[in-house]
């Protein structure tokens, strides 16, 4: 984990993203890269007839701010030991985080961003949503991965190895379901082990939906993060029905989340 990727912003889950994303740089020597967009298409109208105003006082003043913003978070990380660069996009938060992740091995994003999902399916990186009153702390003293044996949660697997510690206890979570498919929990506790690290496997009886029953074991085990596949499911269905990676998107108790589809 060489090189990590934080939104940048004016919002009150900065200091939360960029204290987590500065331990993890200190402790994997990585670079940090702060991403800021200027959407400048809404400062932009069309009108019925095909004509395109531009609220150029409205997007100077934006732009401005923003460059602002950018030398302000060079200065405070020019005071630190880790190695970093501010880049600035004129388009949507969504599309300014998916470029900036193109070559990030991880990106640090809070739930309350509102495109967290959409990040984690559309970068190819893992994101790390945290809630934005809370830092995550490191070393992590609990971790839990929420398996159903997708490729998608097998990839969340392989992105959270480099999150856990010696010391982290590690619980991988799977919930019983009368059709169980995909690639059983032992394979998943095998690929840690061969990794050094020691897991306990909970086998979970259903209690209400999937989401529900891995929750109440989440908060019961302390989980700090919890690490899943991001829309096991096609997107619609997630939509249309809600799902495991919405609902905790969504949960405000639950804790930071370790996502990657």
């Amino acid at each position: 984990m060489r090189s990590i990727l934080v939104q940048g912003g004016r919002d009150k889950g900065m200091a939360a993203r960029l204290d987590t994303a500065m331990d993890l740089a200190r402790v994997h020597n990585s670079h940090l890269t702060v991403a800021i967009d200027t959407p400048i298409g809404q400062f932009v109208t069309v009108d019925p007839y095909g004509g395109s105003y531009v609220a150029r006082e409205a997007l100077d003043a934006a732009l401005a701010a923003d460059d602002e913003l950018a030398q302000a978070f060079a200065g405070r990380l020019a005071k630190d030991d880790v190695p970093f660069d501010v880049v600035q996009f004129e388009t949507l938060p969504l599309e300014a985080m998916i470029a900036a992740a193109r070559l990030a091995d991880l990106a640090v994003v809070t739930r309350d961003c509102g495109y967290a999902g959409d990040l984690a399916v559309e970068a190819r990186c893992p994101v790390l949503v945290l809630r934005p009153d809370q830092p995550l702390p490191l070393p992590l003293a609990t971790a839990c991965i929420a398996w159903d044996g997708t490729d998608q949660a097998a990839m969340a697997l392989r992105s959270c190895v480099p999150l856990l510690d010696e010391g982290t206890d590690v619980h991988v979570l799977t919930v019983l379901t009368d059709a169980p498919d995909g690639f059983p929990p032992t394979d998943a506790l095998q690929y840690l082990a061969r990794h050094g690290i020691k897991a306990e496997l909970h086998e979970l009886a259903k209690a209400g939906s999937v989401e529900e029953t891995l929750l109440v074991e989440v908060s019961r085990l302390g989980g700090q993060v919890l690490v899943m596949g991001a829309f096991s499911h096609s997107r619609l269905r997630e939509f249309m029905f809600g799902g495991v990676s919405r609902y905790f998107l969504n949960e405000a108790s639950a804790p930071a989340l370790l996502m990657a589809h």
